[in-house]
């Protein structure tokens, strides 16, 4: 049964494919999250239902060290210890893990690639919303590329250089192009233009707990 999310959406989370694995060892379990499911638990009991639930009915030692937006898909890396936790959130910490993400916004980009440096902060008001704030924000950098233009939208390659919550949605919104089918920040034309949020984390580059070997995982964007 559908089950409403404190910001209005209904929370149906996909039932198949139940988990998918794409790297498993001693320190480390890398999935690949699908739209619509949650990284971690809601509130409410109805929204228990989520990837680490999933992952942790399996390996029961697993832990969330990031996480993805419910309508985000990809790329998710769990730790299996509490070693390699601490190991991987220092490196999301000091901004050694690279992550890519594949996105569809609206409109045709005029320039190949550029980088977005403004500062976020959480639309109170309005929150989960996150919102450009000069004064009091909290620094946020975001390389894109772009892949390929369409007719109305433009496929771009996204590298955050931080983690800001909703930090690519507000960046490309900031640009005059936001990412389609995104219920939070677009609108008309742009939101109607996908029935999901054309955001998909495809790869993540990180130094494996164990010997520090640099690893990439990455996961084919849907779209």
């Amino acid at each position: 049964m559908n089950t409403p999310l404190s910001n209005g959406f209904e929370y149906d989370p996909p039932l198949a494919p139940w988990l998918t694995i794409l790297h498993v060892d001693d320190d480390i379990l890398v999935l690949a999250k699908q739209y619509g499911l949650l990284c971690v638990a809601g509130k409410p009991a109805e929204h228990g239902d989520c990837l680490e639930s999933r992952a942790r009915a399996e390996y029961t030692n697993a832990r969330i060290v990031h996480r993805l937006d419910r309508e985000t898909s990809g790329v998710v890396i769990m730790a299996m210890n509490p070693k390699a936790h601490r190991h991987l959130g220092l490196q999301f910490e000091r901004r050694k893990i690279r992550k890519r993400y594949v996105a569809r916004v609206w409109g045709r980009m005029k320039d190949d690639r550029g980088i977005v440096d403004q500062p976020l902060s959480c639309d109170w008001p309005n929150r989960p919303k996150q919102m450009i704030d000069l004064e009091n924000g909290r620094p946020a950098q975001t390389e894109w590329e772009v892949l390929a233009r369409e007719e109305n939208a433009t496929r771009l390659l996204l590298s955050p250089l931080t983690g800001r919550s909703h930090q690519l949605r507000v960046h490309m919104l900031s640009l005059g192009h936001p990412i389609l089918g995104d219920g939070f920040y677009a609108t008309g034309p742009a939101l109607a233009a996908a029935k999901r949020l054309q955001l998909h984390a495809e790869s993540l580059t990180l130094h494996h707990p164990s010997d520090g070997t640099l690893r990439t995982f990455t996961e084919p964007c849907p779209f």
